[in-house]
């Protein structure tokens, strides 16, 4: 029975090696900035996160910290996290995106 096992384990473990050392070989080169696919995606989020959808998300994070304030939980992470989520929805965004964007 272990030697079974072991056989399994032997042949998976050179699939592994197999299948990535096939990855190595026929993978093409990548560009940083040359490509163009997720420019579409990328703005529609952070579109989205700038505009009504950060503020929704803030909205709703103020309300459930509200809520938890109401619970009896008294605690400064109750208010400091909905000021944390609105100043990272309306500054954050656009410094990661400058960030992310950048050329080096």
């Amino acid at each position: 029975m272990k030697a079974l096992t072991k056989s399994r384990l032997e042949t998976a473990a050179l699939a592994a090696v197999g299948i990535a050392g096939a990855a190595a070989v026929l993978a093409g080169p990548a560009f940083a900035g040359a490509d163009q696919t997720f420019n579409t995606a990328l703005n529609s989020f952070t579109g989205f996160l700038e505009g009504s959808g950060g503020k929704i998300i803030t909205v709703l994070s103020l309300a459930g910290g509200i809520v938890g304030l109401a619970s009896g939980r008294f605690s400064l992470g109750q208010v400091a996290i909905p000021v944390g989520v609105g100043v990272g929805a309306g500054t954050g965004i656009p410094i990661v995106t400058s960030t992310v964007t950048a050329t080096i």
